[in-house]
């Protein structure tokens, strides 16, 4: 951590050392959103996931034109539009009584959370390259889910369904944790430029059309969607439904195997990235789909012990193995996408990174819904499995369509006697 924090700038610094304290908002609000809906507001359940919906969705809509509006004016006025969007919203959430307002409030939050995955992205690109670019999404990623985990336990230990304004305190402390980031890049960070010189500005850019068509942004980017897919789009959706409706576990069980997830990220990210600094980032993907194959393993098994201390502990377990992939994917995906990309339109970059992500994460719940809802919770296991296999093929082919540059190692020595 010391070489690491060493070899940062200045402006990598500012951007890190807030991480923690930015996330824990969100980490306040991310469980408890539904239940302030439904049992505070008293919004149907059916309305209140209907509405929670709206998140993902605005957020998808907004980022391909963020991605562009990102190369053209730069991240750092996009983001402090969408963070200006995120406070507004919170605190319209906070004190929404009807469907509609809260609708508008989360529709601000959505066009939050669609720039600033790139906008953020690109700040980062900027900053570092190399493998310490490698490193600080992964350390970023640590953080993130080190916010978002003490958030959620606060959160737990203080909202109250019957005390309204403990929620609407929780939204108001969201909203003020963008604040943190809005002083950042007023401050700090307001001379970080994420878009070309004006200088450049008759050079053409290239539009997503045209980024697509690349072999290795396109396999990049089914990659990533199947990734999530399989990965983080069932942590909301498949895995506590099947924890529940299969394994038999308690709703305790459940939650103490999301504060597994957390401690295992926290605990083992700054090791894996020692493991995997210099070794191929499609490789390290393959690593991570047999891990992602065998935690899925894990969770079917534990559907043949319903109801037992063997199946809860088959649940935690499979959180801590599924973890320890997850500290695979964050450095190397991101990573990649931003080698890949130039100064002009790693905005774009970026935007597509990050509409595979929310496109997986949108799907995952519905094909798990499909399977579970229809009873074929074999099928749901087998599916998951399949697709994990499915990542590291595709991790296979990626490799032969990028640089070796953007896979995390220099030029073999033999590419270099061959030139």
């Amino acid at each position: 951590m010391r070489t690491f924090w060493t070899a940062l700038p200045t402006e990598g610094r500012w951007l890190l050392s807030t991480v923690a304290i930015q996330t824990m908002g969100r980490g306040l609000t991310l469980p408890f959103t539904i239940i302030y809906l439904h049992e505070v507001r008293g919004f149907d359940l059916g309305l209140s996931g209907a509405l929670m919906s709206i998140i993902a969705v605005a957020g998808l809509v907004v980022t391909g034109p963020g991605g562009t509006l990102i190369d053209r004016f730069g991240a750092r006025r996009v983001l402090l539009v969408g963070l200006t969007a995120m406070v507004v919203g919170c605190v319209l959430l906070a004190f929404a009584t009807t469907p509609s307002v809260a609708a508008v409030a989360l529709v601000l939050i959505g066009i939050n959370f669609g720039v600033s995955w790139p906008g953020f992205n690109a700040l980062i690109a900027t900053i570092v390259d190399g493998e310490v670019r490698q490193q600080y999404f992964g350390v970023n990623f640590a953080l993130i889910n080190l916010g978002i985990g003490v958030g959620g336990v606060v959160g737990g230990f203080f909202v109250d369904v019957q005390r309204p304004e403990t929620f609407e305190l929780i939204f108001l402390v969201d909203g003020a944790s963008a604040l943190i980031p809005m002083a950042l890049l007023l401050g700090p960070l307001r001379r970080v430029r994420t878009h070309a010189d004006p200088d450049d500005a008759g050079a053409p850019v290239d539009g997503y059309r045209r980024i697509l068509r690349r072999p290795g942004v396109l396999w990049l980017t089914l990659l990533t969607f199947l990734a999530v897919f399989i990965g983080y789009g069932q942590m909301e959706g498949g895995f506590p439904a099947f924890a529940r409706q299969v394994s038999g576990v308690s709703t305790q069980v459940v939650g103490f195997a999301f504060a597994v997830n957390t401690v295992v990220i926290v605990a083992l990210q700054f090791a894996v990235l020692k493991l995997i600094t210099g070794r191929r980032r499609t490789r390290v993907m393959q690593v991570m789909a047999l891990i992602w194959a065998a935690s899925w393993g894990v969770l079917g098994v534990t559907g043949l012990l319903p109801d037992s201390l063997a199946a809860a502990i088959g649940v935690l377990a499979f959180m801590g193995v599924f973890a320890f992939g997850e500290t695979m994917l964050q450095p190397t995906v991101p990573a990649i996408f931003n080698d890949l990309a130039s100064e002009r339109n790693r905005g774009r970059y970026n935007a597509i990174n990050s509409a595979a992500f929310q496109g997986g994460a949108i799907a995952g719940p519905i094909a798990a819904g499909l399977l579970l809802g229809e009873g074929r919770q074999a099928w749901f296991i087998v599916a998951m499995i399949a697709g994990a296999v499915l990542v590291g093929v595709l991790a296979f082919v990626l490799e032969r369509h990028i640089p070796a540059v953007a896979n995390g190692v220099s030029v073999p020595a033999e590419e270099k006697a061959a030139v």
